[in-house]
């Protein structure tokens, strides 16, 4: 049985660069689930069941105003008497996140926390919280900025709130 901490590995992307002041950008954590495993949703089916969460530990200048998580895929299990609602495989979480007009520039780095519990088919692992940092490089307001990863962030504008 692998570790909890060593079930899902985690990627961040980051929509614009660099981030202009003043912008809205959004902020991708691309988490894969070892094969065999699942982890509940952020809305499980059951209270007693823990979420999958994203929490970003935004620095000075930067506010948080909206977390997208995707449905969970309601599978049926061994140990439970209904389906659970659950991520299998890849599972993308994005945050919308403000630059205020007087973020320092420069390169920055944003800490976030991944909480999840990775089950298979007969054992869950215990809850755990895996670090994750996003980089970007903030600029001047009025700065062009490209967009990265339009395969992550372009469906983003359909994923379901909280």
């Amino acid at each position: 049985m692998p570790r909890a901490n060593a079930v899902v590995k985690p990627q961040t992307y980051v929509s614009l660069e660099p981030v202009p002041r003043g912008r809205i950008f959004e902020l991708a954590v691309v988490a894969e689930i070892r094969q065999g495993f699942h982890i509940n949703s952020h809305h499980p089916m059951e209270e007693f069941l823990i979420p999958t969460t994203l929490t970003a530990q935004l620095p000075s200048g930067f506010r948080e105003a909206e977390t997208f998580y995707p449905p969970g895929e309601m599978l049926k299990f061994s140990f439970s008497p209904s389906p659970l609602s659950v991520y299998t495989g890849r599972v993308t979480v994005i945050l919308r996140i403000e630059a205020a007009a007087n973020v320092p520039l420069g390169p920055q780095s944003i800490p976030l926390v991944l909480r999840y519990q990775a089950c298979n088919d007969t054992t869950c692992l215990p809850p755990v919280k895996i670090p994750v940092e996003a980089k970007l490089t903030v600029a001047p307001a009025g700065t062009r900025a490209s967009n990265t990863h339009p395969e992550i962030f372009s469906a983003s504008k359909s994923q379901p709130r909280k």
